[in-house]
């Protein structure tokens, strides 16, 4: 196997996701033996490859810069792409696993992976890490993307050949090296955002199964650092992730108007009568009820779930924000960078 981690600027991220690598040595998994490790140094500007480059005293342990991108809107690449690709070139495993700079990996979960890939005979294994949110706008946002995710791309019709639906998430991709290889890897989606959706598409085209499941089991992930990173993470996919993004934002409004307007009426208007007040409290209790089975989805904890009705607007503000960018201004940026955009 071969574990490759794509990294720009995570001089924060990365120790922890390279020690929680290196401590998978086991009895009949050893570093430098039954696996390696490539750190692929996206260009970045801080400590990066300088962390990177500490762990690569050990066997087993590589870092590779990443190729200079070519400039220009017809570009081949983005910037995690470009790192991918260039990694891939030089694994050596039958299994190559992608794996972002921001995870943290459970004892043991590399072998298991490996395992899980072979019993169930799939060319592609892909986890949805257990994510970990700090501050209010996280704790109050995640919950509500990760359950319009989890309805969006269901890993009981993600799992099954002969349904279209593909789904991968970029922070861990398991992929058989000859399958990888045979459907052009990252260099046949080198230019998508999405490119792990895009990538599991190819493989499941090829008429080779995949799986992908909620793993917490294996993997955690501390996608943003900071507001202003899940805002611009969020606005680079949201508009690609849903098909219908201005629909949902129109949905999740109306939701919220119902969840904080009904109380409202209740109390500037005290001469309702009993039955007014009763049909209210129906309507309102199926909103709620709804609203959290719906954010139930998401796998994330009781609290940040009951808090996530208060970050409905900032999510309506981010699939408006990613709809502009993505499908009229036809451009993105993420990490010092501007990537074209397709749209849908």
């Amino acid at each position: 196997m071969t574990v490759i981690v794509p990294a720009r600027n995570e001089e924060q991220a990365l120790p922890a996701c390279l020690a929680s690598l290196i401590a998978q040595s086991e009895p009949g998994f050893a570093l430098g033996r039954e696996w390696e490790l490539i750190v692929v140094d996206d260009h970045s500007s801080d400590r990066t490859a300088e962390i990177a480059q500490q762990a690569a005293q050990q066997v087993g342990v590589q870092l590779l810069p990443a190729p200079a991108l070519d400039p220009g809107p017809k570009a081949g690449f983005n910037g995690k792409t470009n790192a991918c690709w260039a990694g891939a070139q030089a694994a050596r495993g039958e299994m190559i696993l992608f794996t972002d700079a921001d995870t943290v990996h459970e004892p043991g979960s590399l072998s298991r992976a490996r395992h899980e890939m072979e019993k169930y005979g799939v060319s592609l294994l892909s986890y949805s890490p257990r994510q970990l949110v700090s501050g209010f706008a996280q704790r109050t946002l995640m919950p509500l993307i990760f359950a319009e995710l989890a309805i969006a791309y269901p890993p009981k019709r993600v799992n099954v050949l002969e349904d279209r639906t593909a789904a991968a998430n970029g922070q861990y991709l398991l992929v058989d090296q000859e399958a990888y290889f045979a459907i052009g890897g990252h260099r046949a989606v080198g230019r998508e955002v999405l490119e792990d959706v895009a990538l599991a598409r190819n493989i499941k085209r090829s008429r080779r199964p995949i799986r992908f499941r909620y793993a917490p089991d294996a993997v955690s992930a501390h996608m943003y650092r900071d507001t202003y990173a899940m805002v611009e993470g969020w606005t680079k996919n949201l508009a690609l992730l849903f098909a219908s993004p201005l629909l949902l934002a129109a949905i999740r409004g109306l939701v919220f108007l119902l969840i904080v307007g009904i109380p409202v009426v209740a109390l500037v208007y005290p001469f309702l009568t009993s039955l007014q007040r009763l049909l209210l409290a129906f309507v309102w209790l199926r909103g709620v009820w709804f609203f959290y089975a719906r954010v139930a989805k998401s796998n994330f904890s009781a609290t940040d779930c009951a808090l996530s009705v208060l970050g409905i607007p900032l999510f309506i503000y981010l699939l408006v924000r990613s709809y502009l960018h993505v499908r009229i201004r036809r451009s993105v940026n993420w990490k010092g960078r501007s990537y074209p955009t397709t749209g849908h």
